[in-house]
């Protein structure tokens, strides 16, 4: 067997790097001047800047766009979107307006420099929360093509049935995680915003470092499953349980040191866990989307 080396000064190298990075990042964001407009837009290409080093290659990111579903639904503005764009290569644009199907969206980021009115804050989820991704799609599997809806029975409701040839699935409605990044440290102290949001991230007004908020607190991985994979109650009857044994949550994966947490490293390993458990998008329902095109042109 050959001999593993370890080089701790190597680890600990990378560790700072990131460290350094951190505070680069937090004294751009803490960066003030007198032009609002201009600071705002400055801090949300900081945030895309953040998550671009810390996301996978699959993922794009995009600034300032809407979500739609094939009910023609479409939420508020987003500042930012991370997307699979070469899984879901679909984005439909109305002069410099882009349109994302909610299928190939993994995370929502809203981002703010000033304090935000709950009400306001409120409304943007709800605009996104609101939109529904659908089964109906035809794909090519490793050893089967999956039909989506066409594999079950449904009740008079409407409601999805297991019969005799629908299998259960781990993904059955998915929605994107809910990020809101913000320069004031308190924003986390609001109830009602610890809520709707699954992360929050604001620099520390004390030190040069990132603080990252995840609620609900203390939740393991079978809750983000279900929670992120199983959103409509439609398909309740043919959702496969998390199954697994191993009782984890995100709090096993903060790396520390001497001085407390280093919220970069912390904030890779955290995010990039939930968008495992998301995986490849939901198969695109192209048929659904083709439907509500040509609704509209009746």
């Amino acid at each position: 067997m050959a001999k593993q080396y370890k080089n701790p000064d190597v680890i600990g190298k990378i560790a700072e790097n990131y460290k350094q990075l951190e505070k680069s990042i937090v004294s751009q964001l803490k960066f003030d001047c007198q032009h609002n407009v201009t600071i705002g837009g400055v801090r949300e290409e900081i945030w895309k800047s953040l998550f671009e080093q810390i996301i996978p290659k699959k993922f794009s990111i995009a600034r300032s766009v809407f979500i739609i579903d094939s009910n023609g639904g479409v939420s508020a503005e987003v500042d930012l979107a991370i997307f699979d764009e070469q899984y879901t290569p679909y984005i439909f644009n109305y002069g410099n307006m882009r349109f994302i199907p909610i299928e190939a969206v993994a995370v929502v980021i809203q981002c703010k420099s000033k304090e935000p009115k709950t009400k306001e804050l409120e409304h943007w989820v709800k605009s996104i929360s609101e939109l529904r991704t659908s089964l109906n799609s035809i794909a090519r599997l490793y050893t089967d093509i999956a039909i989506g809806e066409l594999a079950y029975d449904k009740d008079s409701h409407g409601k999805i049935q297991l019969g005799e040839k629908g299998k259960k699935t781990t993904q059955t409605s998915t929605r994107p995680i809910r990020i809101l990044c913000h320069t004031d440290q308190m924003i986390g102290q609001r109830s009602r915003i610890t809520e709707i949001f699954d992360i929050i991230l604001n620099p520390d007004s004390n030190k040069d470092c990132l603080q990252i908020s995840i609620f609900p607190q203390g939740k393991n991985l079978e809750h983000w499953y279900n929670e992120l994979n199983h959103v409509d109650s439609k398909y309740e009857n043919i959702r496969r349980e998390y199954g697994s044994r191993a009782n984890v949550n995100l709090n096993d994966y903060r790396v520390l040191d001497s001085s407390g947490q280093i919220s970069l490293l912390s904030l890779i390993f955290q995010l990039n866990q939930l968008l495992m458990l998301i995986n490849n998008p939901i198969p695109f329902p192209h048929q659904e989307y083709a439907k509500m095109f040509n609704d509209y042109g009746k």
